[in-house]
């Protein structure tokens, strides 16, 4: 019996995780246990009920405005405890949280083989995204077998000298994911999608915002801002609809600069089963999100994603996502040329997804199959 242990902390990972966990859980000669160190709560904890997973063990470490050196002390401790447990053959991180670090670092510790799933991600700036980018490097490091999603990822890996017998390419399993949950939501309703539903203008296109980078506090959020007031006052045809993130940095510029326009929603972080939801009812996306670059051309959705650079340039270079930073005038130029010019929105939202088919979890797990002993 193989032993399987996979770790994750934030609502992306648990998502991109989920197909993974059950895919597993359906395949005789697994025992796979799930750990969360809940490093975001609330958020994880709707994604993992959407999915039907109960984690077996839960670290329960997320504290009000907890610094990355606490958390990833904690995160270390505390699994020694479950890594000695369990003892598992296997242990499966994700992409580039402070949790898959930590957990990568603590399973190298415990004698597990560490695959890493979503590996061989770059900006080659280890400031942008802070601190996701030297997290995932760093976790490369550690991996014994890394799971790449596309062929421009392994081929960062290489570059770095990663054992060419250990990168395999399998695409990424948030196209997995998201297959499985646009398909389920279609008879699904949950209290967001009640709310949600009376908001939205069939009249109007609906413009999906959301924000959170840390290199984007401050003066990045104010151009944001008024990027998004200026399109509204602009296009009268257009619903933008923010769910706005809970950290005070993104809250207070958010709240102060666009409250009270007729044609902006601010509201709540949405779960995961609404947000694909709204996705799909979407004309256009505008967020400085890493999953969202690789969903959203699934359902023919252009992006607009307000960073300077980006790990996923697969798309930038299909042409379903384009990068306009937190440059004020970029995003409303670029905004309105996908509301006003309906060839180029055609061109943009009907190109095919670099990131996969939705087969990556059995990949996967075909390629542990020939590790297993």
């Amino acid at each position: 019996m193989v032993r399987n242990l996979v770790i994750f902390g934030t609502r992306p990972e648990a998502i991109k995780m989920a197909p993974l966990i059950n895919a597993f859980k359906n395949k005789e000669g697994y025992e796979t246990k799930v750990c969360v160190t809940a490093q975001h709560r609330e958020m994880l904890d709707q994604v993992l009920e959407f999915f039907d997973i109960i984690p077996d063990y839960d670290l329960d470490l997320m504290r009000p405005n907890q610094s990355l050196y606490t958390l990833t002390a904690s995160i270390i401790t505390e699994l020694q405890v479950v890594l000695e447990d369990f003892t598992p053959d296997f242990v499966y991180v994700h992409g580039d949280t402070t949790t898959s670090m930590a957990a990568s670092l603590a399973s190298f510790y415990a004698g597990a083989r560490v695959c890493h799933v979503e590996a061989g991600l770059r900006t080659f700036d280890k400031r942008s995204p802070f601190p996701e980018e030297l997290n995932r490097q760093l976790t490369s490091k550690v991996a014994d077998l890394h799971f790449a999603p596309t062929p421009l990822a392994k081929d960062n890996l290489l570059r770095e000298g990663i054992n060419p017998d250990s990168i395999f390419v399998t695409g990424n399993t948030v196209i997995d994911a998201l297959l499985y949950s646009v398909d389920r939501v279609q008879s699904f309703s949950n209290d967001d999608i009640d709310v949600l539903e009376p908001i939205l203008d069939s009249e109007k296109k609906i413009i999906l915002v959301t924000g959170h980078r840390r290199e984007n506090h401050g003066k990045g959020f104010l151009n944001i801002c008024s990027a998004l007031k200026e399109i509204a006052n602009t296009h009268n045809n257009v619903q933008i609809i923010y769910p706005v993130h809970l950290n005070p940095n993104v809250q207070k510029p958010v709240y102060e600069l666009l409250s009270g326009l007729d044609n902006i929603k601010l509201i709540a972080p949405l779960s995961y089963p609404a947000f694909v939801w709204l996705m799909n009812k979407s004309y256009l996306i505008i967020t400085d999100s890493g999953g969202i670059q690789e969903e959203a051309p699934s359902l023919g959705k252009p992006v607009l994603v307000m960073r300077d650079t980006t790990e996923r340039p697969e798309a930038v270079k299909t042409g379903t996502v384009l990068l306009v930073g937190t440059d004020t005038d970029k995003i409303i130029l670029e905004a309105s040329k996908l509301l006003l010019d309906s060839a180029y929105y055609k061109q943009m939202s009907s190109l095919e997804n670099p990131y996969g088919d939705g087969s990556s979890s059995e990949k996967i797990i075909d390629i542990i199959k020939r590790y297993r002993n």
